[in-house]
């Protein structure tokens, strides 16, 4: 999915209390899993828990780029289900991105409090909501406050979420410089607006960049979580392409990519399916998969499957019909060359820009006539990369220099929408210390595989019948 063009020393708990907490909870929670059939509510993701380690490690970078002061979080709350019927909304509830990046619990209106003393000091509290056993017969076992929250949180400090409001100005006066995310779908809340008028802080800062800079780089446990969302995403590309054939709807592709998705883990989409064909190919975020498939279409598939609160991205055009035309393989041979010079380019110390800019002189210099007396990169409308993570357009800023651990999409296009023709690749890269990774390697991109893998399908199609 692409993104528009505008477009030391450490503070806080000594390592040896960290060490030794993490050494008890590695007791705890084989304890409780063997012990608790509710524990197994929190890790019956295909994902499984986020390591108890990663989670304090998140935190502690958080504080010590506060510095000084107090944080707080607020969870997601939970979707009113009974407003429009007696049954919950589509797609359920999903945790605040960053909420559950610090915590590793998806229960809802929590809050989360991370204090980093004067003095090098720290705290952590996490208030969640009582259980309700009346209404966990309806809607399933929840954590509250208690071990088994402990075990996968790593905080030994939980209280009840009734208290926290009560609790939190009291706590903010002792600390004085309150940090929170300072952005109106936050501030707007009726809890953090009161939060703000009656802690009596003598700062408020904004944590959202503080909170970017950790997301930016992954670690090994979302590496993993992205790795197989990738995986799960180019399984879904191959199985569209081997079971494609002119005259299909667009939503009979897309539902044959949602559910590989499905299939193999994946808990939600990362965004809405695109499965454009013929001139549909030429709308960028067209996403309303309607039109039935004629023969000598080209089909774009941008789709991500999300595992683990991660997304992947990747999209793929190709001929219905199984073959290029002439025309179609020029434009798309450009496309996939600008497209390796720009993952070539991808290491660290290099900037999103810079590879832009990379890949739209490659265009231009090998257009050849193919779009006319233009140049192809007029045509080429959108960015060739966006950051990628728990959001398929994650949090990052785009000037900053590629860094080991950043994942990053790469996706140059072509649209001549008088010809109905649109071409976009795209994969998912890694940042690694000598270069980079492409997550999603595992979707065909040279035009004469995705042909020998559409030609894979139709004969075992025939085999069958």
């Amino acid at each position: 999915m692409f993104l528009p063009t505008v477009r030391t020393k450490t503070r806080g708990t000594p390592a040896r209390p960290i060490a030794l907490r993490r050494w008890i909870w590695a007791l705890i929670v084989p304890a409780l899993l063997l012990t608790s059939s509710s524990l197994v509510a929190q890790t019956d993701s295909p994902a499984g828990p986020v390591p108890v380690e990663r989670l304090e490690d998140r935190r502690q970078a958080l504080r010590v780029r506060m510095g000084t002061g107090i944080a707080v979080l607020r969870g997601a709350s939970q979707l009113d289900d009974e407003a429009d019927g007696d049954y919950p909304q589509a797609g359920g509830f999903r945790q605040d991105n960053d909420f559950f990046y610090l915590t590793g619990l998806e229960e809802p209106d929590g809050w989360l409090v991370l204090v980093a003393g004067d003095s090098g000091e720290s705290e952590t509290i996490l208030y969640l909501p009582p259980r309700n056993p009346g209404q966990e017969q309806w809607t399933g076992h929840t954590l509250g406050p208690g071990p088994e929250a402990r075990a996968l949180s790593g905080i030994a400090d939980i209280r009840p979420a009734t208290e926290a409001e009560a609790e939190l100005p009291s706590l903010i006066a002792r600390h004085r410089r309150l940090w929170l995310k300072l952005h109106p779908r936050s501030t707007a809340r009726p809890e953090i607006q009161r939060l703000m008028f009656e802690s009596n802080a003598r700062a408020i800062e904004d944590l959202r960049p503080l909170l970017v800079a950790g997301r930016l780089v992954k670690d090994p446990d979302e590496v993993g979580r992205l790795r197989r969302a990738a995986e799960i995403t180019t399984e879904a590309q191959r199985e569209v392409l081997r079971s494609a054939v002119p005259g299909q709807y667009e939503y009979e592709m897309e539902a044959g990519i949602e559910a590989v998705f499905r299939r193999r883990g994946a808990e939600r989409l990362g965004f809405p399916s695109i499965v454009g064909s013929g001139p549909n190919t030429t709308i960028l975020h067209y996403d309303r998969n309607r039109r039935r498939t004629q023969a000598g279409d080209l089909v774009v598939t941008d789709v991500g499957a999300e595992f683990g609160y991660y997304t992947a991205d990747v999209t793929r055009t190709w001929p219905v019909s199984g073959k290029f035309t002439p025309r179609q393989r020029s434009l798309y041979d450009l496309v996939l060359a600008t497209q390796q010079v720009g993952i070539d380019s991808v290491r660290p110390g290099m900037t999103i820009g810079e590879l832009d800019r990379i890949a739209r002189l490659y265009m231009r210099e090998h257009s050849a006539g193919l779009c006319g007396p233009q140049s192809c990169d007029l045509y080429f409308v959108h960015g060739l990369s966006h950051w990628l993570g728990m959001d398929v357009h994650d949090v990052g800023n785009a000037g900053a220099p590629l860094a080991p651990g950043m994942v990053l999409t790469v996706e140059p296009g072509i649209y001549l929408a008088k010809e109905g023709i649109g071409i976009r690749i795209e994969d998912d890269v890694l940042v690694t210390a000598t270069g980079h990774d492409v997550l999603s390697a595992g979707a065909p991109r040279a035009a004469a595989d995705i042909e020998r893998l559409m030609a894979e399908g139709a004969r075992l199609r025939r085999e069958k019948h």
